[in-house]
Formats: C-alpha cells, structure tokens, sequence
C-alpha cells in the first residue's frame, strides 16, 4: 500500500480563543510529529504540509511558514518546517480536501492511505480523515502526534473515526514499521 503523510495546520500563530489550550498541547506533541515526518522521510513516504491560509489568500505556503516561525511562539513549530521535495498545500476550511488540490496530488502520487499528524485532531484532522474515507483512501491518524484544543473532544473524536469512520488509530512507536 502507497502511503502519504499529510501534516495538518501545524503553522499556527496561536492567537485565537483556543490558542492557549493548543499551544500547550503543540508543546506536548512537536516531539512526536517530528518523530512521525523524521519515519516517513525514512521509509520514502512523501510528506505533505496542509495548512489554514491563515487568511493571508495569496497561495504563498514559504511565505506563510515564515511569518508563523517569526511569531512569538515559532520556535515551537519551527522542527516541524518542511524539506526540499515536501509538498504543500493551503486550505480555506477544516478539512484538507474541501476545496484544496489535494486529492489530485494524492492521486497523481497513487497513493493509497494518508496518515495524519498535525491540528486539532477533534477537527481539522479528523475532518480530513473522514473526507479522505469518502473519496475512497484508508486513513490512519497517528494520535500521539496530534494536537488538540481539548482533551476530552479530542477521545470522542479519535472513538468515532475508528468506530463509525473506519480510521485505523496508531501511535508513533508503531509507525516506522507500517509506511510505505
């Protein structure tokens, strides 16, 4: 099975009502999402970044990742900044292929099964799963390597993408093993 990592909104500028809770979360996470992006790179699975716009509209993803890195809490996310050859793609909504170019890059990659890292998992990363179980991909979201506004929303969304979704939940011990 052809894998591809997707990396959901981890460029954040944390200024928004829950931008506290998710930036204590991010803290706790970063070192498991790199770890996630580090395996993939390792097993030749391509990495690819899906960010909000932030409301920039301009299409300029370098351009995004640098403003969030100059932010005061960049250094957080600054393990997690794409490679030369990693792919990335904006977004205007919660999930990853509402109205994006992303399935067609998926596509043109044949890839089979995305496995998600990235934020928050109790929406935009399992928004994203759901979406990707309609169009026909499997997903596996990689729960230890994703943050989250709130712990408790988070469990309940991580239950019913395994439970109704059809999502596989794994962890990062486990990933290196399972990607190609």
């Amino acid at each position: 099975m052809k894998d591809a990592l997707l990396v959901v909104d981890v460029f954040n500028d944390f200024d928004h009502e829950d931008g506290e809770a998710l930036l204590a979360s991010f803290r706790e996470r970063v070192p498991a999402m790199v770890e996630a992006i580090a395996a993939a790179r390792a097993a030749g699975v391509p990495v690819v970044y899906v960010n909000d716009e932030q409301g920039r509209w301009d299409a300029d993803a370098p351009g995004l990742v640098a403003a969030m890195l100059a932010e005061p809490n960049g250094d957080v996310v600054a393990p997690l900044a794409p490679k030369d050859g990693d792919r990335f793609v904006l977004k205007p909504r919660y999930s990853a292929f509402d109205h994006t170019a992303l399935e067609l890059l998926l596509r043109e990659l044949e890839v089979e099964r995305i496995v998600l890292v990235g934020s928050a998992v109790e929406g935009c990363v399992v928004q994203s799963g759901i979406d990707a179980r309609e169009i026909g991909f499997k997903v596996t979201i990689v729960a230890d390597a994703c943050a989250t506004n709130d712990a408790a929303l988070a469990d309940v969304a991580l239950r019913y993408a395994e439970d109704v979704g059809g999502m596989r939940i794994a962890d990062t011990a486990s990933l290196p093993a399972e990607l190609s």
